[in-house]
């Protein structure tokens, strides 16, 4: 097994507010290894999105803060780690591309000078070294006259050029871990692919590991080596891509992939989970996803179930891998549905 770039431990990052304590990241812990794509996935609300800008170091503060819990880069806990050191860290060993390129990239400067910034920041090389890198990296995602293009504004340039830019400037220091939050949203099927065989070929060819942040599960298949499925703030299963998409464990997980349509029937109903995700709440009592759960029983209103070890680093958070005597069943999914 290759080295752990990233390992977090029961990670708990909670935002403050006047209608009081929500734990968006509630106890989530997640080991990335060098050259792997980890996936998280879930529903807007998940707590995807907060546990990436945690690691990061990004949250807001007021109201968001990192209570508890320990974030280890390459053996380095991150948690206590100062805004000097982070800097040091951010865009230099660890990079991250943001959902939206356009409120990310700085409207006032051309993508030559953002992407120069950037590499002068972390390499001490001269202006016109820093212009010939930023010209190769936006080659290397794909940017035709690339030469032109440094020259431009970020509104010049459509969103899957844009997002290119992202990828070039997240990769330009040779990051150990790139963090990826909802990359191709907004973008066209076809840019889509594109940016994803990007970021295969730099996993590849750099053996860069990525943390990826997603609601598409056709992203995930695509990409990742392990998915992590995360709901309320918790991770309620993990396992590696194949295992999550040919045979869920969780509840959750299986309506998720119930409601991916089906390219061989013509005419079909897409199936929706009901209900919505819920807000968190400190010191909730029950399973989070039982009220959406057709599977529920009396104790998941009354216990707020763990993680359940089923072999071969999968895990699942749902008492309906337990058998009478509190042991875990072998074969559980047969008594959850398919």
């Amino acid at each position: 097994m290759a080295e752990i770039v990233l390992e977090l431990k029961e990670l708990h990052t909670h935002f403050f507010t006047e209608s009081g304590e929500i734990p968006a990241v509630n106890g989530v812990s997640i080991k990335v290894h060098k050259g792997e794509v980890v996936g998280i996935v879930g529903e807007s609300g998940s707590g995807k999105s907060v546990t990436s800008l945690s690691v990061m170091k990004l949250i807001p503060s007021p109201p968001g803060k990192i209570v508890s819990g320990e974030m280890n880069f390459k053996g380095e806990n991150l948690v206590n780690a100062s805004e000097k050191r982070m800097k040091k860290l951010r865009g230099n060993e660890i990079s991250m591309i943001f959902q939206e390129p356009m409120t990310s990239l700085n409207p006032l400067f051309t993508i030559g000078n953002q992407l120069i910034e950037a590499i002068r920041l972390h390499q001490k090389i001269t202006k016109k070294e820093a212009r010939k890198k930023a010209v190769d990296m936006l080659q290397l995602v794909g940017i035709p006259r690339a030469d032109e293009v440094a020259g431009e504004y970020p509104h010049q340039l459509s969103g899957g050029m844009r997002q290119r830019v992202m990828i070039a400037m997240a990769m330009s220091c040779d990051p150990e871990l790139l963090i990826a939050d909802e990359p191709t949203t907004a973008l066209d099927v076809t840019i889509q692919a594109q940016i994803l065989d990007l970021m295969r070929n730099l996993n590849k060819e750099e053996d860069t590991a990525i943390l990826l942040i997603t609601h598409d599960l056709g992203v995930v298949a695509e990409i990742c080596d392990r998915v992590v499925v995360m709901y309320a703030g918790q991770i309620v299963e993990e396992g590696t891509t194949r295992e999550i998409l040919k045979d869920p464990e969780h509840p959750y997980t299986q309506g998720l992939i119930k409601s991916l349509p089906n390219m061989h029937e013509r005419e079909q109903q897409l199936y929706s989970i009901p209900g919505v995700v819920p807000k968190p709440k400190m010191n909730s009592v029950g399973c989070h996803f039982a009220p959406r759960c057709e599977f529920a029983f009396e104790r998941c209103f009354q216990e707020n179930p763990g993680l359940y070890a089923l072999g071969n680093q999968r895990q699942s958070r749902c008492f309906l891998h337990e058998d009478t005597e509190g042991k875990v069943k072998k074969h559980a999914k047969a008594d959850i549905g398919s």
